[in-house]
């Protein structure tokens, strides 16, 4: 089955040369021009991965990336002009898995698409029969990736979902912050380990009572991450 994804750009040449790159893989490509639109298109399919600009008419990329967290956990790598890193990081503030600067070379976007189709891919296939963890009034269901206080859904994006899963089912085990790196997102991915900070204070900002005196997520100084049951 062909693998799905939407291009949002208001550049009309670029979206035309990374759909032409991607449908001569085989992929089924959609285009949106402006946030509004690919506000609409997200909600009314499912896609495997979605492209997206950061600076969009009507609503920015960091906008519709924020508004399609609340009803999906697709892989989103963001496209920016600028090389500062803080548009990095709002970008995953914001929700996104990626991004890449632009200029960007087409095959480099076409790799970093594989390389998350290939986790999410992965992910799939190895899905365990169905198990609820519940520490404290932290409740996890496994199988349906939902993650609960006090019985009150909270929203976790994949990638928060994957930290407090890998960080839950190895609890007092102290992983670095390269270690989570190359475990959640992948030995191929081209980011560095401020990625990792970002989605742990998002992740408590989400699960914790007060974030900087937490119950489940605790830092080891100087070493990295741990869960305490």
């Amino acid at each position: 089955m062909a693998k799905r994804v939407l291009v949002v750009d208001d550049e009309k040449l670029i979206v035309k040369g990374i759909r032409f790159s991607l449908e001569q893989d085989g992929m089924e490509v959609d285009c949106a021009y402006d946030g509004e639109e690919a506000l609409e298109m997200a909600k009314q399919k499912e896609y495997d991965v979605i492209l997206l600009d950061v600076m969009l008419p009507k609503l920015t990329g960091f906008e519709v990336c924020q508004q399609i967290r609340e009803f999906s956990d697709v892989p989103v790598i963001m496209l920016t002009a600028k090389g500062d890193d803080m548009d990095k990081i709002l970008g995953l503030e914001y929700g996104a898995d990626d991004y890449i600067t632009k200029p960007f070379n087409i095959l480099e976007v076409k790799a970093r698409i594989k390389a998350i189709m290939r986790r999410t891919g992965s992910k799939q296939v190895k899905a365990e029969p169905s198990k609820t963890v519940e520490v404290g009034e932290l409740k996890v269901d496994c199988e349906s990736r939902r993650v609960f206080i006090l019985d009150k859904e909270v929203n976790l994006t994949a990638k928060e979902f994957d930290l407090l899963e890998l960080l839950m089912f190895n609890s007092n085990k102290v992983y670095s912050r390269e270690n989570l790196l190359n475990l959640v997102w992948g030995y191929d991915y081209p980011g560095d380990v401020r990625t990792v900070d970002v989605h742990i204070r998002r992740l408590r900002e989400k699960i914790e009572s007060n974030p900087s005196e937490p119950n489940y997520i605790h830092t080891k100084w100087g070493v990295g991450y741990y869960f305490q049951k």
